[in-house]
Parts: C-alpha cells; sequence; structure tokens
C-alpha cells in the first residue's frame, strides 16, 4: 500500500474531528485490505496503530463507517493495489479481537461522557435558585429512625393479633 511516511493516529485524528478541523481521507486499496491517508490542510497522514504500523481494515464496510463516526463522509479510493481474493494476514484473529477491545472501549469511553454529563447536569440542577432545597443529614436520618420505630411498633402490634 503506497502511504505517507507521517503518520496519525486514532487519538490525534479523533481530537482533531472534534475540534470541527476540515478532514478529507483517501481510502488506498492492498492486498485484501484497505489503507486510509487523512487530508488535514496540506498535510497527509497514514492512519496508523500506536506502534506505528499502517492501520488496515479487511472490510470497506468497516473503514466507511470508522470514518462516517468521524464525521468524514466524502473520500477518495484508490483501487490499484486492491486484491480481493488476497490471503488474509496470519495475524488476522488477533487483529478481531483487538478490534472487539476498541469497540468496548469506546463504548466504555462514551458511556463515561454520558454519564458526567448527566452528573454535571444534576448537579446544576441541584444548585439551581428554584430547586428544592435539600434536607440536612441529622434531619433525614432522624425522620428514618421515627419511620423505623413506626414500621417497628405496627409489626409488633401485628404479630401480636
Amino acid at each position: 500500500m503506497q502511504t505517507d511516511a507521517k503518520t496519525i493516529t486514532h487519538s490525534t485524528l479523533r481530537s482533531l474531528a472534534d475540534a470541527g478541523a476540515p478532514l478529507g481521507a483517501e481510502v488506498v486499496g492492498a492486498a485484501g485490505a484497505w489503507g486510509v491517508v487523512i487530508r488535514y490542510g496540506q498535510a497527509r497522514q497514514t492512519l496508523a496503530l500506536q506502534r506505528g504500523e499502517p492501520r488496515m481494515f479487511r472490510k470497506f464496510e468497516t473503514l466507511a463507517a470508522y470514518l462516517k463516526a468521524l464525521g468524514i463522509t466524502e473520500l477518495r479510493v484508490h483501487t490499484g493495489e486492491f486484491e480481493p481474493t488476497a490471503a488474509p494476514r496470519p495475524n488476522d484473529r488477533r487483529s478481531e479481537l483487538a478490534s472487539e477491545r476498541m469497540k468496548r472501549a469506546h463504548q466504555a469511553a462514551a458511556h463515561d461522557q454520558w454519564f458526567r454529563e448527566q452528573v454535571g447536569l444534576a448537579l446544576e440542577e441541584a444548585r439551581a435558585p428554584d430547586a428544592v432545597p435539600s434536607i440536612p443529614h441529622a434531619v433525614a436520618k432522624a425522620n428514618m429512625a421515627k419511620q423505623r420505630g413506626e414500621l417497628r411498633a405496627l409489626i409488633a402490634t401485628t404479630k401480636a393479633k
């Protein structure tokens, strides 16, 4: 696969996409897989794994969905070197497992972000001037002790009958 010497990782690409940077992509075919070169301004960088190897996608649909999730919807596709019948890479199973781990990690990160946003909204709501005033801990504890006593008395009278 013809790629650029400079590389970009997913986390850097995600940061650029989140910042609203104008990004483009060139999908490059290889033996049984697809790679991607990201265009950002005048720069061209190959999407790479953390260890520096080009990130390859066995299925074009997976690559397209990945780029779409980043907000990159227009692609230039180079099929010159693509060989659909090429033998899969020997580490494909390991690659699939890594892909599943990454999906779970991204889902967990997204959930964590959502959860933090929800907590932030709840705290803002609690601090709002028109919010229901909070009950001091000592008062809540005394109310619960009173309710427990009433329930115990009710249970005792029910057992006595």
